[in-house]
């Protein structure tokens, strides 16, 4: 059987930070961002050691191979979460491209004959912010959560409004992302 090396390593628990083992593969970390919960697969469990948090079997040896590595980075992000947490930008590129935010509701105009209202997760919160580059002014929209997997899963929805084309390279992308730009049809 083939251990995960990533999996048997311990995860450190900051201070400010509370674990908390509801069963053997239940847990609820608290810290000064937030409080998160979650139920891993039943073949791991979840015990406190010298160095911190480790995930150890609870079943099948070669089933639980499988979910040692996904547990101990999912206790890592929750525990990271609830005491630094997360932030994710995403940058509008288009002409009459806008976001605003009024409390959890986003509303974006992306080109279209309508507006996008878009009701964020309540873990996440959102601001807009208006960069100047190179001459251009264009709308950038910071998202932040103590959740990494709301943030993620809400970022990815709002990019889908309108992803990046590949002509013009307009659309909703993550800040930094690099679009592969084609060449237009070749002239007569």
């Amino acid at each position: 059987m083939r251990v995960s090396r990533v999996g048997k390593r311990a995860v450190p628990v900051p201070a400010g930070v509370t674990v908390e083992i509801l069963d053997g593969n239940s847990v609820k970390v608290k810290g000064p961002k937030g409080q998160l919960e979650r139920t891993f697969h039943h073949e791991v469990k979840v015990e406190k050691t010298d160095e911190g948090y480790v995930v150890l079997p609870s079943g099948s040896p070669k089933r639980f191979a499988q979910f040692q590595g996904l547990s101990r980075a999912l206790l890592r992000n929750m525990v990271q979460g609830v005491s630094e947490g997360y932030k994710l930008s995403l940058d509008l590129y288009g002409v009459g491209y806008r976001a605003t935010v009024s409390g959890q509701d986003l509303t974006l105009s992306l080109g279209l004959s309508h507006q996008i209202a878009h009701t964020l997760h309540p873990n996440v919160s959102a601001k807009v912010e208006t960069i100047d580059e190179g001459g251009t002014k264009r709308p950038r929209l910071h998202l932040e959560s103590f959740d990494k997997e709301a943030l993620g899963q809400q970022a990815a929805q709002i990019r889908s409004y309108r992803p990046p084309e590949p002509y013009k390279g307009k659309g909703v992308r993550y800040t930094g992302e690099r679009i592969r730009e084609k060449a237009g049809k070749a002239g007569a």
